[in-house]
């Protein structure tokens, strides 16, 4: 007897992908599976293709699904690529109505701005990052209260105090 198709579980079985990421594959929009008339995932010889290329694609690069998901994006998304392309291209200068000298502590005015507009919750600890090769990845380590601290590089009277650079610390606010 012949298969024609084949579960989710027996195609994750099959390919190594677990049920869980076959289904976030399918989300990105990388591998699609028809449904059945009760809306069941079912995997043919096209899909498993497509999930063993995918998986050979990956290897080859040494890239992750979220890198090959952005690509595709990056392809369906015109105004994201011209985004991409001038930000690549842009070559960092001072506004022009901004003298050299307060370059630094206009940048820094900025990014307090943006940050007030980011929960503190969301700023503190940042979303998980699947890190392209050839980044550098986050590394997000709690302190002892298992908090992630926010380091004010702005205050000069902790820099005093404390001897150490702003970062080098476990937690700022402990040294108030």
């Amino acid at each position: 007897m012949a298969m024609s198709t084949l579960t989710i579980q027996e195609a994750a079985e099959t390919t190594g992908w677990s049920p869980r990421m076959l289904r976030y594959i399918e989300q990105v929009g990388l591998v699609a599976a028809p449904r059945s008339a009760g809306g069941y995932r079912l995997y043919g010889p096209a899909e498993l293709q497509r999930l063993r290329t995918l998986r050979e694609l990956l290897q080859r690069f040494d890239i992750g699904l979220t890198d090959v998901g952005f690509a595709l994006r990056l392809r369906r998304d015109e105004e994201l690529r011209a985004a991409l392309d001038e930000w690549f291209q842009a070559r960092p200068a001072p506004p022009a109505d901004v003298p050299a000298d307060d370059w630094l502590r206009w940048e820094y005015d900025k990014h307090q701005k943006l940050l007030a507009e980011i929960p503190v919750a969301q700023r503190s600890r940042p979303a998980p990052v699947d890190a392209p090769t050839g980044a550098f990845p986050i590394v997000d380590i709690p302190d002892d209260t298992g908090t992630y601290p926010v380091v004010d590089i702005a205050d000069d009277d902790y820099r005093s105090r404390s001897g150490r650079r702003p970062g080098a610390h476990r937690n700022h606010e402990e040294n108030r």
